[in-house]
């Protein structure tokens, strides 16, 4: 390049001042346009095509994430850096500062075409993986790209300064602390993401239950730093990898392996309305198909019973009764045995708790046979609906606290009955 410059180009020049190297410089620059329009012009698209015609999904996840796009850019690169040095007539001063800052630029090319490699090779692991969704990588691979990108910076630093990389890495030491300091979350959420794996503690797609951080949703996303959580309302919460392992919350994803979603809702049963059951009223409820066979059975244990007691001289106080509650806890018991939307071998009972001042709660305790929400609340109303609307067959209840319009009629009926009984006076001439 020196002898076609100075025989072609100076000489007809005269003796411009710097026209020798103004001519070179744009001969560097005309090389490096050419260098870089036949490697991305020509050879990425050439192998563009045939990413297309291949199968295999590497080349296409590494096309997509731009990795040789990236790496074309070294080229021109390294012709500025390599030309620069035969420019005639140019200052040494511009040669060192041309090459410092085409050598980090290819520092940080080569750096950001890792940083997609990486992103390809998760994407990969995603579509290929079965273990993908228990084993997420994506956090390992940004602890990588940090180290690719800390080391790129090094030597950056290390081209535009012109020293070695070794005297700036010995001055890192020094530097451990204010590192520590500075890197503090990210060790932090390293440590909590090798945990989060390594216990298989959170998958994309569990269902999760965190009230601190205002999360109650799918898990769509977890990397080094943040866990994404795509809540009911469809808004993002984004959690601290760390958080997860520091505060607690609650996975759901063990109701979705079971394969049932628990039931567990009580009715307030008036107290006031339980009472033993007149032997006619017993019989009336034999129309019932679901507790035919748990009358039968259960008058012939009382008749034996009863029996018993009074062979042996007891007081007819001491006899064992039906109850409409009992009856009813039987009736419950056997509907939710029957019904298809439950699943029968899963526990199932009806239990009664503690006395409230707000009734009796009889609690209904199952698992719908279907874990989806809409299903398994449509599942919870139809069962409740059906006992509400059964409940005054067996002459109990529910204890409701009184409505603004229940307190008013009864203090309008208060407000009548002194007029009526005014009125009666009168007409009797008392």
């Amino acid at each position: 390049m020196p002898d076609f410059i100075d025989s072609n180009l100076v000489r007809p020049l005269g003796g411009i001042p710097y026209a020798s190297m103004v001519v070179g410089l744009l001969a560097v620059a005309l090389v490096a346009w050419i260098a870089n329009w036949l490697t991305r012009g020509v050879l990425l698209a050439v192998v563009g095509r045939l990413a297309k015609a291949s199968p295999s999904k590497w080349d296409d996840a590494i096309l997509g994430h731009h990795v040789l796009a990236r790496l074309a850019n070294v080229v021109p690169a390294l012709v500025v850096s390599g030309g620069i040095a035969l420019v005639p007539d140019a200052p040494a001063w511009l040669v060192v500062v041309v090459r410092n800052v085409a050598l980090a630029y290819v520092a940080l090319t080569v750096a950001m075409a890792i940083g997609n490699l990486l992103n390809a090779l998760n994407a990969i692991y995603e579509q290929t993986s079965r273990h993908a969704v228990r084993r997420p990588i994506k956090g390992y691979l940004q602890l990588l790209k940090i180290a690719v990108y800390i080391i790129a910076g090094v030597l950056i630093i290390a081209s535009l300064a012109g020293r070695s990389p070794l005297v700036l890495l010995t001055g890192l030491g020094a530097m451990t602390a204010v590192l520590m300091l500075v890197f503090k979350d990210t060790i932090l959420s390293l440590v909590a993401s090798v945990q989060l794996s390594s216990n298989d503690m959170l998958r994309v797609g569990d269902w999760i239950e965190m009230p601190a951080q205002n999360a109650d949703g799918d898990v769509i996303d977890i990397s080094l730093h943040t866990v994404k959580v795509q809540n009911w309302d469809k808004t993002i919460s984004t959690i601290p990898t760390w958080k997860l392992i520091s505060e607690s919350y609650r996975n759901w994803r063990g109701m979705s392996d079971f394969g049932g979603r628990r039931i567990k809702r009580a009715l307030l049963i008036d107290q006031t309305s339980v009472r033993f059951l007149q032997p006619e009223e017993r019989e009336n409820l034999r129309r019932i198909a679901l507790i035919d066979g748990y009358l039968d059975k259960q008058r012939e244990e009382l008749a034996q019973y009863n029996a018993q007691l009074e062979a042996a001289g007891k007081d007819p106080v001491n006899n064992r009764r039906a109850t409409n509650l009992g009856t009813f806890r039987a009736y419950m018991t056997a509907y939710l045995r029957s019904h298809p939307g439950v699943a029968q071998d899963m526990t199932l009972m009806v239990r009664q708790l503690d006395p409230t001042p707000t009734g009796l709660p009889l609690q209904v305790y199952c698992f719908s046979a279907d874990v989806n929400w809409v299903p398994y609340e449509n599942l919870a109303g139809d069962i409740f609906d059906h006992l509400l609307a059964v409940l005054p067959e067996f002459g109990l209840r529910i204890f409701q606290q009184p409505s603004g319009a229940e307190l008013s009629t009864a203090l309008a009926g208060l407000r009548t009955a002194p007029d009526a009984g005014n009125a009666t006076v009168r007409a009797t001439g008392g």
